[in-house]
């Protein structure tokens, strides 16, 4: 397996692989692991595929974990690795810092990971563990927030980043009321950050992923 077959298989099923390192023993990797990828999002295809499969139609709970496991666990059988998922835990595996070491995610001016390739928007479906050692592509590891005028600073109706603190609360009174339309379509924050401008998420994708925040913290 070449680095390059791993890039198009995951793209066939709508992801990207967004990040990957040889991980240290300061990085909690699984036991004999000798390359990480991080498999998320890279714009619009992950919705494109996810609205058209079964589980986006069943009525079950957890729609998209569940079809990012089935997926992400038939690219684990295809290419003899272990799947690992941000979801269904205890014990939860510690994908913040494996951002930090794949995606070079660094903490951003309002207290969320930040990617220079997918701003305010970066999310992962889960990861791949492979005991074979690749050559990984090297990318611009340098943090978005650098000369950066934060435009995430002042974009929250309610300020509810204020002073890098979530206010939750806040959050979701504005997003339940009248005036918090806008945000129900996707987090103005996250939207807000030049750097996932490009990335061209769909509506529904926002929306999907507000709704659930927001029914997940009432």
């Amino acid at each position: 397996m070449t680095f390059d077959e791993l890039e198009r298989a995951v793209a066939e099923v709508g992801l990207t692989v967004v990040g990957a390192f040889h991980p240290e023993p300061d990085d909690k990797a699984p036991a004999g692991t000798q390359m990480l990828c991080l498999l998320g999002p890279g714009g619009p295809e992950m919705w494109a595929e996810f609205s058209t499969a079964p589980e986006s139609r069943d009525g079950d709970p957890h729609p998209l974990d569940r079809w990012s496991r089935r997926v992400i666990e038939a690219l684990a059988r295809t290419f003899d690795a272990s799947a690992w998922f941000p979801f269904g835990g205890p014990p939860w595996q510690p994908f913040q810092h494996w951002a930090a070491r794949g995606e070079a995610a660094t903490q951003s001016p309002v207290g969320l990971q930040v990617t220079r390739q997918r701003g305010l928007w970066a999310s992962y479906r889960g990861a791949l563990a492979f005991a074979q050692r690749f050559e990984i592509p090297v990318s611009d590891q340098s943090s978005p927030c650098i000369d950066c005028p934060a435009p995430c600073l002042t974009a929250c109706p309610v300020d509810a980043f204020a002073d890098g603190q979530y206010d939750v609360p806040a959050c979701i009174a504005h997003t339940d009321s009248l005036d918090g339309e806008a945000c129900r379509a996707g987090c103005l924050v996250r939207a807000a950050c030049p750097f996932g401008a490009g990335l061209g998420l769909p509506i529904a994708q926002r929306e999907f992923h507000m709704t659930a925040f927001r029914n997940a913290n009432r």
